[in-house]
């Protein structure tokens, strides 16, 4: 899953995945679309033409939107309502979403409107495309969306020559953005503005990126976790297959043979043999811990990956002639697996913090205090620890889920909001977050391995492998020295699949 960089360019057309989100968002893919693509968008757009030809009382095709749904819009203000409508919704605020964040969204836009049950103008979404792939990515605030709508409008609103965007590096109004690409601005036919901002896309898409970075850390998890047991003479008889097979979890099953695979050969846990008849539980408790966040993270993956093959749009075109009025716009599915994927963050982050304890803990390790080589007259790694801490504590914040919370609006017409966006927005950060834990833990075992080892033959493969990584560009801590480039590093090799790439090499696939 985690090869998305890999793909040079994404087809719409057939079943789309994260890896495909991810390829074109964070790897800048390019995006086309199928002859069957075209042909269901065409056909939904002939439908609505025939509402209107029809004078049919069409939700946000004739008529207004939310509240506004008992007022008729005549064909003469048609073009004008839907522009209003994107102009009027532009109503997230502060610091504008990031590029990969907007590509993702732009992503999402073609997958949800691309279905055939939404019906707009293949124009409209070949413009969309086209800012993909000549890289114009509209200015989108964060702050202020219950689901969906307001990041959502920003990016219409450039499609329109309006708003602003970035593009070359530089910020500049949209319709001077798409003439630098190459682009003309479009004019917004019927129920088309209302095509763009509806649906969960930014809940889907921000919640895309966030179950990638999960899976990418949780097989760094596996990976680091085994150097932690390596570091300290853990008793791997806790990994053991028997005891797995007692109890009916196959995801723990799994973590305990990556991690037999990755101690498999170890000279220095040969020669340590066991420290412990039974060692704590941030050591034992490995399989079950990773496990249990496992689980959760391919659960979420599950939801996302269903979502971004759905269409979210309301009311539905749907082939049998009818415009049928409901909610799939809810994000409730992206909301629930966002707020369990930052709860699976902080379980794997608050395991990670005490093996980051033990190793720099001399009452429990065995080793001099925390890591330095000379200890007293230098810190050592004694408040990497503490930053793991702080970390964890920010996450424990986030972890509160956000789809329990509800409010009414829109004048009670939507009485119930998923608040999907804000779960996903979090997930994201989260999953940034566990990075930085895992970073530190992965510093101060490579640390504890080359105060320990005899030679660095000595460490398993995996052992050597990574703390090659690892010195690449951060030191082995002779002296005290300025640690937060290390920090960044080490998070770097989490972030970018380094460890898992590295760990997957000798195990195989991690899904």
């Amino acid at each position: 899953m985690y090869k998305a960089g890999k793909i040079p360019y994404v087809v719409f057309g057939g079943e789309l995945s994260v890896i495909e989100l991810v390829a074109v968002a964070r790897f800048r893919a390019k995006v086309s679309f199928s002859e069957a693509f075209q042909e269901r968008v065409n056909s939904a757009r002939k439908l609505v033409d025939r509402f209107v030809r029809e004078n049919r009382l069409v939700y946000g095709v004739t008529t207004g939107v939310g509240e506004n749904v008992k007022v008729v819009i005549p064909e003469s203000e048609a073009a004008v309502y839907q522009k209003k409508m994107v102009l009027t919704h532009c109503t997230t605020v502060g610091e504008p979403l990031d590029e990969e964040g907007v590509r993702a969204v732009m992503f999402m836009m073609l997958a949800n409107m691309g279905t055939g049950y939404s019906g707009i103008r293949l124009g409209v979404i070949e413009l969309v495309a086209e800012c993909l792939n000549r890289g114009v990515y509209p200015w989108a605030p964060v702050h202020g969306s219950v689901g969906y709508l307001g990041v959502e409008s920003h990016i219409a609103l450039v499609l329109t020559g309006q708003g602003k965007a970035y593009v070359e590096g530089g910020l500049t109004g949209g319709e001077m953005a798409l003439k630098a690409a190459g682009l003309e601005p479009i004019s917004l036919g019927y129920k088309e503005g209302l095509c763009l901002i509806s649906g969960g896309t930014s809940a889907t898409a921000l919640a895309a990126l966030a179950v990638y970075d999960m899976q990418n850390a949780l097989a760094a998890a596996d990976a680091i976790s085994a150097l932690t047991v390596e570091a300290l003479g853990g008793n791997v008889q806790a990994f053991d297959e028997r005891v797995m097979m007692v109890k009916r979890q196959s995801a723990q099953w799994k973590t305990a043979g990556h991690l037999r695979g990755f101690l498999e050969g170890s000279g220095l846990l040969q020669r340590l043999g066991a420290q412990n008849l039974q060692d704590a539980l941030s050591l034992r408790g490995i399989p079950q811990a990773h496990g249990a966040a496992r689980k959760t993270i391919l659960d979420a993956l599950i939801a996302i990956n269903d979502e971004i093959n759905s269409c979210d749009d309301n009311p539905v075109i749907h082939p049998s002639g009818e415009a049928l009025s409901a909610c799939n716009c809810d994000a409730g599915f992206v909301g629930i697996a966002s707020d369990s994927l930052c709860i699976a963050a902080c379980y794997l982050a608050k395991i990670a913090e005490r093996r980051t304890d033990r190793l720099v803990n001399e009452h429990v390790s065995g080793l001099p205090a925390f890591l330095a080589p000379k200890p007293g007259e230098n810190s050592g790694y004694m408040i990497l620890q503490y930053s793991s801490v702080g970390i964890l504590g920010e996450m424990r914040i986030l972890a509160h889920p956000a789809s329990v919370d509800a409010a009414p609006t829109c004048a009670f017409q939507e009485d119930y909001l998923s608040m999907g966006y804000n779960a996903a927005v979090k997930a994201r950060q989260t999953a940034g977050l566990l990075e930085y834990v895992l970073g530190n833990e992965l510093l101060a075992a490579s640390q504890a391995l080359e105060l320990r080892a005899q030679a660095k033959s000595e460490l398993s493969v995996l052992g050597q492998r990574l703390l090659e990584a690892v010195r690449e560009s951060a030191p082995y801590m002779e002296e005290d020295h300025y640690i937060s480039p290390d920090m960044e590093w080490s998070r770097k090799l989490v972030h970018e699949g380094r460890i898992r790439n590295i760990a997957e090499t000798l195990i195989g696939p991690m899904d």
